[in-house]
């Protein structure tokens, strides 16, 4: 069953909308003189050949992006409850995909936040745009922002005074814009891994619930140990796979198991001794059984001050096989920045 959502587009997604149709009319449009010759008719029938071929092209560019001819937004409901009408900030593989789960209205990072509006403001950036997103952002909607970015956010939030907003564990991987979504579910989480929190939690989880995607509903109590494991999960894996050249999540964990295995056990012990948090058992088999969900995902040691800085900043005594695969890694030449 296939139903229409409404999506409002601005900045550069609207404009090369509007500049591939302006292409597509000016390809098709035919002179009213085309019986002056029949070489004439001949290169209007071309014209027209060349400008129907365009705008099946348009029509298929559109459709792929789960949008019909007129410009409005489609997407597979699979008999879902239709999801609140929302803000999307980012319009990249997530914001995207988002987008097609109900009435949206779909920002760029520069554009402006309407200071009467109301609902969830979705934030699918990365983590370097954060602060100019809540620094442009009305005071009375920031607290509608949203936030699902990957990585300790605790102290970003805090600076700003939005500790207490709707923040989400996406366990969805999206490979490209426009790709089919990968859920993040597992042989040992078949109810999913992805978990929001906050005064837009359950809104949020409406709208996967609108694109066939599994969403949890927790306390807030119940999100910061599931916080640090996902944390734990993109800090180990990327770390170890990156350091001994693999390319893949998957073959980090296949190849180099055991010192995968060590460095979850100690963040998760670095973790629970300075957080005073206590995970539930079986962190690394869930933390596995999402790998294999994700296999293909390639390493990088990227986003440190978001990810592994915050066990970087432990020590040695807390983190030692962590940091020192993170030596190993500035010794080969693999990360983009210095260790401080």
């Amino acid at each position: 069953l296939r139903h229409r959502a409404t999506m409002k587009i601005s900045g550069a997604s609207l404009l090369a909308v509007t500049a591939l149709g302006a292409a597509v009319a000016a390809d098709a449009w035919i002179s009213p003189n085309v019986n002056a010759n029949n070489n004439r008719l001949g290169d209007v029938s071309l014209m027209a050949s060349r400008g129907q071929t365009k705008w099946a092209n348009k029509r298929a560019w559109l459709e792929k992006r789960g949008f019909s001819e007129d410009g409005t937004a489609l997407h597979a409901s699979g008999g879902a409850t239709a999801s609140q009408a929302v803000t999307i900030i980012g319009g990249g593989r997530i914001g995207g995909m988002l987008a097609e789960g109900g009435e949206s209205t779909l920002l760029g990072r520069e554009d402006t936040v309407d200071p009467d509006g109301e609902g969830p403001i979705l934030v699918a950036t990365r983590n370097d745009s954060l602060e100019g997103i809540v620094e442009a952002c009305p005071e009375n909607r920031r607290k509608d922002l949203v936030f699902m970015q990957n990585g300790y956010l605790d102290d970003f939030l805090e600076s700003k005074g939005l500790m207490d907003n709707t923040q989400v564990l996406l366990f969805v991987s999206v490979t490209a814009k426009g790709a089919e979504p990968i859920d993040g579910v597992t042989t040992v989480n078949p109810e999913g891994l992805t978990a929001a929190t906050g005064e837009h939690a359950q809104a949020f989880a409406d709208r996967l619930a609108a694109l066939d995607l599994k969403c949890n509903v927790i306390s807030a109590e119940e999100y910061r140990p599931a916080m640090f494991e996902k944390l734990i999960w993109i800090s180990t894996y990327m770390l170890v796979g990156a350091a001994k050249e693999c390319s893949s999540v998957g073959q980090a964990g296949s190849d180099h198991g055991e010192l995968v295995e060590k460095v979850v056990n100690e963040l998760v012990a670095a973790v629970s001794a300075k957080e005073g948090i206590t995970f539930q058992e079986g962190v690394m088999a869930r933390l596995a059984a999402y790998t294999d969900v994700v296999t293909d995902f390639p390493c990088a040691v990227k986003e440190f001050e978001w990810r592994n800085q915050y066990f970087y900043k432990l020590g040695d005594d807390a983190c030692p096989t962590h940091n020192e695969l993170l030596r190993e890694c500035a010794e080969k030449g693999f990360l983009g920045f210095e260790l401080p």
